[in-house]
């Protein structure tokens, strides 16, 4: 089976005064379609790193990452986006939902980025496979964290994508809330079939996943 991720001696260097930082260091990974993958370790690590890597959001300074079998270190900008729209979808620590638009609209916002037709329809029915059909109407102002947090899930399955990318997506949540937030990710990853990468400090969360990469000093560890 062909990887959907595949990760080779990533390295990320800035520049720091006069001297050079290393945050990440010749860190692999590989990541098959439908497959969960949970990305651990202390503060300052290189998970989040690692993580905008993976997804295009940076560029390393060496090594290579193949995503859909699309070479993104050989792609600008643009054409890097154009491969996170049609393949990715993202959860977020912060929900970074738009205040102005309804939960319903909110979950759209990915098919109006793709410039695909917008599909309410599906997009209901997302909203209410993460419990909140009574809430489609409503501003993120008038939505919970834990509300908030799965009108985000919704909006990252919309597009149907690939693969997953979760940043702490439990962080500011109460634990009964995240746990019914994580059983919903894994859920909708084995009904869409979607690949998931989540960085978390959560041990039990990190379990769950078929792969566990733990990073140290920006290194992959074994222990």
């Amino acid at each position: 089976m062909q990887a959907l991720l595949d990760l080779r001696q990533l390295t990320k260097t800035y520049q720091s005064g006069s001297h050079n930082l290393t945050v990440l260091r010749d860190v692999s990974l590989t990541v098959l379609p439908g497959e969960t993958c949970a990305i651990v370790g202390p503060s300052g690590s290189g998970k989040t790193t690692l993580l905008g890597l993976a997804a295009g959001l940076d560029t390393a300074t060496s090594g290579s990452v193949l995503l859909a079998g699309n070479d993104l270190g050989s792609l600008d900008e643009d054409a890097r986006a154009r491969v996170r729209n049609e393949h990715v979808g993202f959860v977020f620590q912060n929900f970074q939902l738009l205040p102005t638009l309804t939960a319903l609209e909110n979950v759209l916002v990915p098919l109006e980025l793709r410039g695909t037709r917008p599909d309410p329809a599906h997009a209901l029915r997302l909203l209410e496979q993460v419990g909140l059909k009574d809430r489609t109407d409503h501003y993120p102002i008038q939505l919970s964290g834990g509300e908030q947090q799965r009108v985000a899930i919704a909006r990252a399955f919309v597009s149907q994508p690939k693969l997953l990318f979760a940043d702490e997506p439990t962080g500011n949540l109460d634990g009964d809330t995240a746990h019914r937030v994580i059983d919903m990710l894994f859920d909708l990853n084995r009904t869409a079939g979607t690949a998931l990468v989540l960085v978390t400090h959560d041990p039990d969360l990190a379990r769950r996943c078929g792969q566990i990469v733990r990073l140290r000093n920006g290194q992959r560890s074994d222990t």
